[in-house]
């Protein structure tokens, strides 16, 4: 592969050039195909293996020993120090009452994933259970997600960024360069889900590489080879996307109609993430953004506006300047 001239260089806004390989949208010449992640959240068991290679690999540090009151979660979100973050959603599930079905499907027989056979707290065994809003018999359903960096097509991260520090890798994913990065955190709001974060001690900002130290060496990103189920999964994205498609056309045949994809789409706000999921809930459920947008879309149309702007204040200084500058002159 050949290495741009400016690795760092996009168009502004985040709009694409012509060229659907990120990559080559960045100068590199010959790129490998470009890699990612494929989520699938309906057989995640939020085990957190991968949380935990993310940190042993990059040796990233601890994020403290207390509880945070959220199910199992003690992380939270993702930040400066987690890299990958298990989600774990608790929904309650009532039981569908007979004469309120509209189909003649016993709600016994329709698979519904993350239900597990526990009855909810607090049921004794002379009663039916009953969870808050739902109906006796309710039963607690787990969604779990591996989040990390999107690594999104067109990333806003790297039009703010006034270093150099990020940068878009021959492989398409989108890296910090943490011994570039000055700790200004134009990063951190500019990322449509709220990834990046500084660490409080240096003020310098962090996330997910995708293990580029490994790819580059012909391995797979340390999370994906630790999760035991599959559900990171790695490789070309454009393979990832077809096996998802598989999964999705499978899950909705076998009565899982709720299950959609997220970030798979090229033609999104984002251009198509470079790790995407399928979910089994709305986004929101588990923290995503319902319809992430490039936060510097508007960047060409802005610096048009304030040229203009700029254009007309002269014009008009040097209008009101005219008159008095002849005055002067026939004194």
């Amino acid at each position: 592969m050949t290495a741009p001239e400016d690795a760092t260089h996009r168009p502004a806004g985040g709009t694409p050039s012509g060229a659907a390989d990120p990559a080559r949208d960045s100068g590199y010449t010959e790129p490998p195909e470009r890699v990612g992640f494929f989520t699938d959240t309906s057989v995640c068991i939020g085990c957190k293996a991968c949380e935990v290679a993310c940190k042993e690999w990059n040796a990233l540090p601890a994020d403290g020993f207390s509880l945070s009151g959220m199910s199992y979660d003690n992380t939270r979100e993702l930040g400066a120090s987690t890299w990958r973050h298990v989600a774990f959603v608790e929904q309650s599930v009532p039981e569908v009452a007979p004469d309120a079905q509209d189909t003649p499907v016993d709600p016994g027989d329709r698979p519904q994933l993350g239900l597990t056979p526990v009855p909810p707290s607090g049921a004794g065994g002379d009663g039916p259970a009953t969870e808050p809003g739902g109906t006796p018999g309710g039963k607690i359903r787990w969604l779990m997600s591996s989040d990390v960096c999107k690594h999104c097509t067109h990333a806003a991260c790297l039009d703010v960024c006034p270093t150099g520090a990020l940068f878009r890798t021959e492989f398409g994913t989108v890296v910090v360069q943490d011994d570039i990065c000055n700790g200004c955190g134009y990063c951190v709001p500019a990322c449509p889900y709220g990834v990046i974060e500084q660490r409080p001690d240096d003020g310098r900002a962090f996330k997910c590489t995708m293990c580029y130290d490994r790819l580059g060496a012909g391995m797979e990103p340390a999370c994906a080879k630790a999760c035991p189920t599959e559900s990171i999964q790695f490789g070309p994205l454009d393979e990832l996307r077809e096996r998802a498609a598989q999964r999705l056309d499978a899950l909705h045949e076998a009565g899982v109609g709720e299950a959609r994809l997220y970030g798979h789409d090229p033609d999104d706000g984002v251009g198509g993430d470079g790790a995407f999921f399928l979910l089994l809930d709305e986004p929101e459920v588990y923290g995503l953004p319902p319809d992430p947008q490039v936060t510097t879309r508007d960047l060409p149309r802005m610096w048009r506006h304030a040229a203009a702007a700029g254009l007309a204040l002269l014009c008009a200084v040097g209008a009101g300047a005219a008159p008095a500058a002849r005055r002067k002159g026939h004194r």
